[in-house]
């Protein structure tokens, strides 16, 4: 484990994810502790996308924004997160990458199942390809991004925008994404005692996220058989994350499909560590993400 990382693993809440209300309630309460994010270079917007229901959103237009766009999907293992759990990250990538950042309050589990936040990411994409003008973007230059369950939600939007001829996505960022509902890998099976997010943790947030229904590709993308044609991925992966292993092998897959990929292994770090900004390999974490985006997001 980083040194650095490693002194502030005593302080980390223990999120039960057997219970999504309390779990909610607790990284709400957290959140709310945290300070609040500069954000005087850019403008911050609520806005609602109409879909079926509607879909929330917040946007992020730095002053002296880029043509480029990001519809950023929140982590939380599909069962906590929204807008203002997430604005301190949202706001961060707006300021690092220069884009729009439409943040993306799609709808939780186990109240509402696979496929409702996949939906939601989806319209969001269709909506802000459908009005770039407004929003000051190239419909060219859009990313979907997110970290764990929104960047699983993240790379399904990218398997659907392909199958469905959607809007094109210049960039699909992948940040130790959740891509397979089966224990298959070393790192999902022996991965039950690190910190913040382990194995046993993993599996319940899969439970509350397809209840009772099989696993498709759009739920899970490591079910995928063909990964030709999908947009290029940047995919950054922990050393001690339970998703590491099947992150790899979907990286290796894009690959062979003849898809561009920019892996990334952070050694000593845990699912969700970045978020301790003191530490040097958070900072590189946060450099990497964001760097992806921005030459993606180029003209």
């Amino acid at each position: 484990m980083d040194p650095e990382l490693e002194a502030f693993i005593p302080f980390l809440p223990d999120i039960d994810m057997e219970d999504p209300v309390a779990a909610r309630k607790n990284f709400t309460e957290r959140a709310a502790a945290a300070p609040a994010p500069d954000t005087s270079d850019m403008e911050v917007e609520d806005r609602t996308v109409p879909a079926d229901p509607d879909v929330a959103v917040r946007i992020y237009r730095p002053h002296q924004a880029s043509r480029g766009a990001v519809v950023w999907l929140h982590g939380g293992g599909g069962v906590f997160g929204d807008l203002d759990t997430e604005h301190p990250w949202a706001a961060r990538i707006a300021d690092l990458t220069g884009a729009v950042v439409i943040s993306v309050d799609y709808r939780l589990a186990p109240e509402h199942r696979y496929p409702a936040a996949l939906d939601d990411a989806y319209a969001v994409l269709t909506w802000t390809a459908e009005h770039a003008a407004e929003l000051g973007v190239d419909p060219e230059r859009i990313a979907v991004a997110g970290h764990s369950a929104g960047a699983a939600i993240s790379a399904a939007v990218a398997l659907r925008a392909r199958d469905q001829r959607g809007p094109s996505i210049r960039l699909q960022v992948l940040n130790e994404p959740g891509l397979d509902d089966r224990p298959r890998t070393w790192s999902r099976r022996h991965f039950t005692d690190v910190p913040w997010m382990n194995s046993g943790k993993i599996a319940a947030a899969w439970r509350h996220y397809l209840g009772d229904q099989p696993a498709t590709p759009y739920a899970a993308p490591a079910r995928a058989a063909d990964l030709s044609g999908l947009p290029p991925a940047y995919i950054a992966t922990a050393e001690f994350c339970p998703n590491r292993d099947e992150d790899i092998e979907y990286a290796l897959r894009l690959l062979q499909a003849g898809v561009s990929v920019e892996l990334r292994q952070w050694p000593g770090t845990f699912h969700g560590s970045q978020a301790i900004l003191s530490a040097d390999v958070s900072q590189r974490q946060i450099a990497g993400l964001t760097a992806a985006l921005r030459r993606a997001l180029a003209a």
